[in-house]
Formats: C-alpha cells, sequence, structure tokens
C-alpha cells in the first residue's frame, strides 16, 4: 500500500460522483475549456477556488500565489492573465484574499531574512504606504484585516492597468475583487473601494 493510496481512493469516489451526478461530464470536459472566470487568490489550502463559488472543473481558471499578488515583473501571473483573456475569453478577473492571510501578517512583521520575504516586500510597500490608515484600526488583528482588504484593492488596480487587460477592456471584461472570510465561509466583494486605491508603482514606494 502506497502512502497516498487514500488520495487516489478518494478521486475515483469523486469522479464516480461527478460522473453519476453529471452524465458525460468528463467527455465533455476533455474536449473543450470555456470558463467565463478567471480566480487570482491566495495558495492558502483553506481557499479553494472552485469549492468556495460552487463550480465544477472548467468553470473557472485559476491563478494562486502567497497573499493573491499581481506583480508588473510576475511572468507567470501574467501569462495566466494573458492566455485566459485572449486565447480562453474569459468575461470576468477576479481577485480574492482572504483574512488570516498568512503571507500579509507576515508583512507586518520584521524580516525573517528568508526567500519569502522578497516576495512580501510587495506587500509591505503596500502597508507602508497605507500605514496611518491600518494603525487607526484598533488591535493588531483588524490591522491585518485592513491590510487583507488593501492588498485585494491595490492588486485589483494592478490587474486593471496591465496592457493585456486594458486590450480586452474594450470587449467587457471586468475586474472585481473579493475577499473570503474562514471564520464563516462567506465572500465579501470590496470592488465598490477599489477606487479609493492606486497601484504602488516604485516612484511611491517608501523606502526601508
Amino acid at each position: 500500500m502506497g502512502e497516498l493510496d487514500h488520495l487516489l481512493a478518494s478521486n475515483r469516489e469523486w469522479a464516480g460522483r461527478v460522473e453519476r451526478e453529471h452524465p458525460g461530464f468528463f467527455r465533455n470536459l476533455s474536449s473543450q475549456q470555456r470558463p467565463k472566470y478567471l480566480w487570482i487568490g491566495c495558495s492558502d489550502s483553506r481557499v479553494p477556488a472552485n469549492e468556495i463559488i460552487g463550480l465544477l472543473p472548467g468553470e473557472v481558471f485559476v491563478h494562486r500565489n502567497v497573499a493573491n499578488l499581481v506583480v508588473h515583473s510576475d511572468l507567470n501571473c501574467l501569462s495566466v492573465m494573458d492566455f485566459a483573456l485572449n486565447e480562453l475569453g474569459v468575461e470576468h478577473v477576479i481577485v480574492c484574499g482572504h483574512y488570516g492571510c498568512g503571507g500579509v501578517s507576515a508583512a507586518l512583521a520584521p524580516s525573517e531574512g528568508r526567500v519569502m520575504d522578497h516576495w512580501i516586500r510587495h506587500v509591505r510597500d503596500i502597508a507602508k504606504f497605507y500605514r496611518d490608515e491600518i494603525e487607526r484600526e484598533p488591535s493588531v488583528q483588524a490591522q491585518a484585516r485592513r491590510l487583507c482588504e488593501l492588498n485585494v484593492a491595490v492588486q485589483v488596480v494592478h490587474v486593471r492597468e496591465s496592457p493585456v487587460v486594458q486590450a480586452a477592456a474594450a470587449r467587457g471584461v471586468k475586474v472585481h475583487g473579493w475577499i473570503y472570510d474562514l471564520a464563516d465561509g462567506l465572500l465579501r466583494d470590496l470592488t465598490p473601494t477599489v477606487d479609493g486605491v492606486r497601484a504602488l508603482e516604485p516612484s511611491c514606494r517608501l523606502p526601508g
């Protein structure tokens, strides 16, 4: 018996259940991919994109990284956006963060000299830029929650300002910012708050 046989068995049970509920599902799925949604989310194992929005495989194209960042030099993320918009024809881009994000919390703590610190420097820049607003929150937990929200908003701006999305805007592609609460499993739409933030370009980043 292999150490992961239980996962293979679980996969067989899942595939059988899906096929019973949706006869011909996998045959149809294998012949085409036409999702309407691109999900840019956090790698956190507690935030599975398809599951929390109740969609089957094939209905959402997914890119995930620590702290759901959209960085202008990240060719992985940019390539996903390019493929989703220009090859798959997605209609909605959803940037989804979550409360309790470890990457965001780490950005509020001193650097530990790890590779991860280079990545979450992008979140630290947001924390510095919005320091006054974050420090108005009454507790460390509330400050982290507010930074999670600001991080989503800034990443939405980054998506909107990316050339590939701007080129697709003419056909009505929309960009949304959501946040997921681990405590109750519910999503909240932050899109209306995005107009109050700006992309953090190198010229406006703070030192340190």
